[in-house]
């Protein structure tokens, strides 16, 4: 029997949707708290004294820590009713927004941004597996996307509309509304989130058996490379706009609105591309966004040519994560919450190495060579996609023909 099934005691397909939905708010709210230093960088790091690339550690711890935190969950959580676990995270996101919000020192901020960490890696572990399970089995990859909806939901409101708290009341008050947020969310999950208990309990073998495949590897090597050029750029947008563009600070919340709007567009738009060709999708997504990067710094002298090229950068970034779940998942299909948590780790140690090497770069030859450092590593993830070519039949011709797989793949 596949543990990914739907539970005897299923809702309907309406309160399947619901339950989606619930899940997708929580999506939203644990990504607003991820990415809310991104925006609020300057005023976080001039309150408590920092430089620059010190600051950029809040989103570096934050990844290490979910790192870790998305394999360990799934194997601690054993046959935990994973609706139960799920909003266990969603209680300790609140807990690290409320502290972040009363931080008076760099330390405590870290302290905070180090539970953010424990709640993401298990959230998206959990997340992304038990997410098929709400729908019908032939809805799961539409449930999936909807979810990382939440992401760019995220970068499109969550972000930019923190970034204006901070600048027109304090920093520690965006914390607190994306606080109140998270409480919405597990309300909305505790009514219509339903059982989902799981039947296996994930071990280190799993992991093991993915890993020993080439193709896994290589793929989860290829979108951390490309998922840290991102991050290593990003991370620092706020304080190359102010520098180099002139922004002020409500022009660098305009900026990431369109980020995310565009970011969406891309999102809803991957799936179909995916569906004609996956290998050339995600392709050039990669290409659209090694440009971007590679041309921001020519692009941003004037607020025109800044939030042109930003806008092209959202709609990249917007498709990104769905085409790499999708490239990553298809050597998963027989341990779907291993899958699921070799993804979140490799994504949040991507984002931290990401940062944590633009924030060197920043502090040591400026904002501008943590774009170009960017820039050349998505071009090293290209040359990752295009080894891959050689690896792939092998690897999924060996999956489909094992009769587990199969078993699974069918219950």
């Amino acid at each position: 029997m596949n543990n990914q099934s739907l539970p005897s005691t299923s809702s309907p397909a309406r309160d399947g949707w619901l339950a989606v939905a619930a899940v997708t708010l929580a999506a939203f709210a644990f990504v607003t708290t991820e990415f809310l230093p991104i925006g609020l960088l300057p005023q976080i790091t001039g309150e408590l004294h920092l430089k620059t690339g010190i600051g950029g550690l809040m989103v570096t711890t934050t990844g290490l820590v979910a790192a870790i935190a998305a394999p360990l969950t799934t194997m601690l959580a054993g046959r935990l009713d994973r609706r139960n676990v799920l909003m266990l995270l969603s209680v300790l996101l609140m807990a690290a927004n409320i502290v972040a919000a009363c931080a008076t020192g760099f330390a405590t901020m870290l302290f905070a941004r180090a539970l953010l960490g424990i709640a993401l890696g298990g959230f998206w572990a959990v997340a992304l597996a038990a997410g098929g399970r709400l729908v019908r089995p032939e809805k799961a990859a539409l449930a999936t996307a909807t979810m990382f909806a939440g992401i760019t939901f995220a970068t499109i409101i969550g972000v930019p509309l923190g970034t204006l708290i901070g600048s027109v009341a304090s920093w520690r008050y965006a914390f607190l509304a994306t606080g109140a947020l998270v409480l919405i969310a597990l309300i909305a999950q505790f009514f219509l989130l339903p059982r989902l208990p799981s039947d296996t309990v994930v071990k280190t073998a799993d992991f093991r058996s993915l890993l020993r495949r080439s193709t896994s590897r290589l793929s989860l090597i290829m979108m951390a490379v490309v998922i840290a050029a991102h991050f290593t750029a990003y991370t620092y947008i706020a304080p190359f706009l102010i520098e180099r563009a002139g922004f002020d600070e409500r022009g660098i919340t305009a900026v990431l609105l369109g980020f995310g709007v565009v970011g969406f567009i891309g999102n809803f738009i991957a799936p179909r591309a995916i569906a004609k060709n996956l290998r050339w999708s995600l392709a050039g997504t990669m290409l659209l966004l090694g440009a971007t990067i590679f041309a921001l710094p020519l692009l941003g002298m004037s607020h025109a040519g800044a939030s042109a090229d930003i806008l092209l950068w959202g709609m990249a970034y917007g498709a990104l994560p769905v085409a790499l779940s999708v490239w990553v998942s298809r050597y998963a299909g027989d341990h779907p919450e291993a899958g699921s948590a070799l993804f979140v780790m490799t994504y949040q140690l991507a984002i931290a190495a990401g940062s944590f090497m633009g924030g060197r770069v920043v502090d040591s030859v400026g904002v501008v060579s943590a774009l170009v450092v960017g820039g050349v590593a998505v071009v090293v993830a290209l040359g990752l996609l295009a080894t891959l070519n050689q690896h792939a039949a092998g690897d999924l011709d060996a999956l489909t023909a094992d009769p587990a797989v199969i078993v699974r793949q069918q219950g």
